[in-house]
């Protein structure tokens, strides 16, 4: 709870599965009123204040909706965690351009509507906080992911600009960035055989993927504004090391076996 006694609103996207689901549930056991939204109805923390609101976020007319119904509920909002998201995996030359679009419309057009219309709430109570949830891929070049790469650093991007220019306002934007998690994303991913468990594990200086657990914390100590005071326009590494390691492949499985 925050010093006035009234719950923490907070809004998280893509919160039927995965990162979303548990970042729901970590923020109803931290109290908060939660708007879920997502493609598909999400399932309500039990004994949490919340709402689910189903509809595509990449549609300007449905993110103002949600906006609108949020606000009759709660008058207010207090954090918004931009997390859905969709993958694509091919290679470049191969990728048609309705592909590529909808990876940014996804990806990187939807955050930026919901940060446009719930900021404007932020803007006006002077105080909020934005986090998006990247990547790994949005700070390195991944092969055979040119959409999904594109959307994610256009997403630091936008992350940096908002938080430079709504800091002095009491708005706060960072983004989080996963390395490779274990979600549903993932497992559907694998099945194309694009990558095996020990491709990720062997490139991992900690040797596992993320818990959607590991990613939903993070997101948690970015929306207390008590333990993030003065975090703003961070991109905050989630990725066991990833992005971190420059070791060539013998030397780094080396050091994974002492």
């Amino acid at each position: 709870m925050t010093p006035s006694a009234r719950p923490r609103v907070t809004v998280i996207t893509g919160a039927a599965q995965g990162i979303g689901r548990r970042t729901a549930e970590l923020c109803a056991e931290r109290g908060d009123a939660l708007a879920l939204l997502d493609l598909q109805a999400s399932s309500l923390p039990a004994g949490a204040d919340a709402i689910s609101l189903v509809g595509d976020l990449s549609d300007e007319a449905v993110v103002v909706a949600h906006t609108q119904a949020i606000m009759q509920r709660w008058g207010r909002v207090d954090s918004l965690v931009n997390n859905a998201g969709i993958s694509f995996i091919t290679p470049a030359e191969d990728t048609t351009a309705a592909s590529f679009r909808r990876v940014l419309d996804v990806n990187l057009t939807a955050p930026f509507l919901l940060s446009r219309e719930l900021g404007r709430v932020m803007l006006s109570q002077r105080s909020g906080r934005i986090v998006n949830v990247a990547s790994v891929a949005g700070l390195l070049g991944i092969s055979d992911r040119a959409a999904y790469n594109a959307s994610k650093h256009g997403l630091i991007g936008l992350t940096r600009t908002l938080a430079a220019e709504w800091g002095a306002r009491g708005v706060q934007v960072n983004a989080v960035c996963p390395g490779w998690v274990k979600t549903e994303m993932d497992i559907h991913d694998m099945g194309s055989g694009a990558y095996t468990d020990a491709d990720i594990e062997g490139r991992v200086p900690m040797k596992r993927f993320a818990t959607p657990d590991d990613i939903a914390r993070a997101i948690l100590y970015l929306t207390d504004e008590q333990a993030s005071s003065f975090v703003n326009g961070v991109t905050l590494s989630v990725d066991g090391g990833w992005a971190a390691d420059g070791s060539w492949e013998n030397l780094r499985r080396g050091k994974q076996l002492l």
